[in-house]
């Protein structure tokens, strides 16, 4: 109790104390704005957490929509200090992955992993390993029978199987996790030979 008494009488401190406070204000309210790109319009962020209490992590996509009417089809979200462009709607992706392929070909870097596999590994590469990773992967597919006519009828029918999948929601909406599966079916099909 006597050092808060000491503390609320010294001015020097209150002075002190009201400077920090005044940048903190000032360098939250206007440095996530500065920046040397231009990011689409969003939510203002809140310290430290960003925009995280506006996303329902258990339905991002609902939470992401929602925004999207708001700030329209590309916005920009703060995921604590991350910041996140989201492209919403089939023209924008399809726009953003046709005119803009060399922007959208990497990945982000995850920290975490970075240090665990200290810039090596298959699964979380980035840059030219992944290129080469990639390039690799792909070669070795082609090998197995992808692009092949020999597969084709097997990729046909894990398509219907999508498709009657897809039918049965009847038009309404539907989770897309779904969908997860069907590129591990045709990869088994490829190994295995079979669903």
């Amino acid at each position: 109790m006597s050092f808060l008494i000491a503390f609320i009488s010294d001015p020097a401190l209150i002075c002190l104390l009201c400077a920090a406070v005044l940048l903190a204000i000032v360098y939250f309210s206007t440095g996530y704005k500065n920046s040397a790109f231009k990011f689409p319009p969003g939510p203002t962020p809140l310290p430290i957490i960003g925009n995280l209490h506006l996303v329902d992590l258990r339905r991002q996509d609902k939470s992401l929509m929602k925004l999207a009417e708001k700030y329209g089809p590309i916005f920009t979200l703060h995921f604590g200090f991350q910041k996140v462009v989201v492209l919403t709607g089939y023209e924008v992706v399809r726009e953003a992955l046709v005119n803009y392929t060399e922007e959208f070909v990497d990945r982000p870097s995850i920290p975490i992993f970075d240090q665990i596999q200290n810039g090596n590994g298959l699964f979380f590469s980035i840059g030219e390993l992944w290129r080469t990773t990639r390039r690799f992967t792909v070669s070795s597919m082609r090998n197995l029978g992808m692009g092949k006519k020999m597969i084709e009828g097997r990729i046909f029918e894990e398509l219907h199987f999508l498709i009657e999948m897809i039918k049965s929601f009847k038009g309404e909406p539907f989770s897309l996790t779904s969908f997860n599966c069907a590129p591990i079916n045709i990869t088994f099909i490829m190994l295995f030979g079979d669903r």
